[in-house]
């Protein structure tokens, strides 16, 4: 079966913010392209990475790999958002959802922000 791609969508909030929207997986074959949109990013001055996981159907340890790889690359937060259950337990598991602010099962970026 082929690796299903991923796709990257890249909203700019305002200046030093942009939101990444995934969609596919995040693995072995993908995870590099993920690093490059993050470290474009950073050249470019946004300093805060909200990455959307809504789309994201799998996530291996290379995908994990690549989110502790644009974490210590920046100056400023990667925060995570809408993450299913599969990447949750993975970040619980490992330790990096207190490290890449996951917020709460059920609270979304968008929630925490209008509180």
């Amino acid at each position: 079966m082929p690796a299903q791609l991923l796709t990257i969508e890249v909203d700019r909030l305002d200046a030093g913010r942009a939101r990444l929207r995934l969609t596919g997986e995040l693995d072995f074959d993908t995870a590099p392209e993920l690093v490059a949109v993050a470290a474009e990013l950073r050249r470019d001055g946004c300093q805060e990475l909200l990455l959307d996981f809504a789309g994201v159907a799998l996530c291996d340890s290379s995908g994990l790999s690549a989110l502790v790889v644009i974490h210590r690359a920046g100056a400023g937060p990667v925060r995570l958002d809408a993450v299913g259950p599969q990447v949750r337990q993975l970040l619980d598991r490992t330790g990096l959802a207190e490290l890449l602010a996951v917020p709460p099962p059920g609270e979304t970026g968008a929630t925490r922000e209008a509180g």
